[in-house]
């Protein structure tokens, strides 16, 4: 099965212009989502790694079956204001304006080798916006897990040096 055949093209969303890669029919799908969480998790096989990272909010939808099936922690990573305990937060640039992403202070231990998830790679900001809050944490970037990577918008570059980065399905 290629997941390729099942995500989406959607024109003009969120905006004139782009063609979003709408991956909700691969999660519609319990046996094509098996597909995908089993090859994402092939991507690790020789990785050594503590815990998942899963960045708000279809990361989340990654990182948690990926977790329980590999019995690692899925530590998570959300925008400002979400998170109930106390937190450290980095605040990082948009095509237009900020965001700031939190995680909570004892979530990472320092040493931890930690995955980001997330389902797609575009332009790498959150996910290095990510690296950063977990190095800030003495955790160790062990790597980054996308089911799906733009290579046209080069996502990749800004996360360069950060740790090695992992994709299921690429678009160029």
């Amino acid at each position: 099965m290629e997941l390729r055949d099942v995500i989406r093209d959607i024109p003009d969303f969120p905006k004139p212009g782009i063609m979003f890669k709408d991956i909700t029919p691969v999660m519609e799908n319990p046996a094509v989502f098996r597909v995908a969480l089993a090859g994402m998790k092939a991507l690790l096989t020789d990785l050594s790694f503590d815990a998942f990272c899963a960045i708000e909010s279809r990361g989340f939808v990654f990182g948690a079956p990926l977790g329980l099936d590999m019995d690692k922690p899925l530590v998570l990573m959300r925008k400002a204001g979400k998170l109930p305990a106390e937190t450290r937060a980095v605040t990082y640039d948009l095509e237009y304006g900020q965001a700031t992403l939190e995680m909570h202070v004892d979530s990472i231990e320092p040493g931890d080798r930690v995955v980001i998830v997330d389902d797609l790679l575009a332009t790498g900001g959150t996910a290095a916006a990510s690296a950063q809050l977990i190095t800030d944490a003495g955790g160790i970037v062990a790597g980054f897990l996308f089911m799906v990577e733009l290579d046209f918008l080069d996502g990749r570059t800004k996360l360069e040096g950060l740790g090695p980065v992992f994709s299921l399905v690429n678009y160029s």
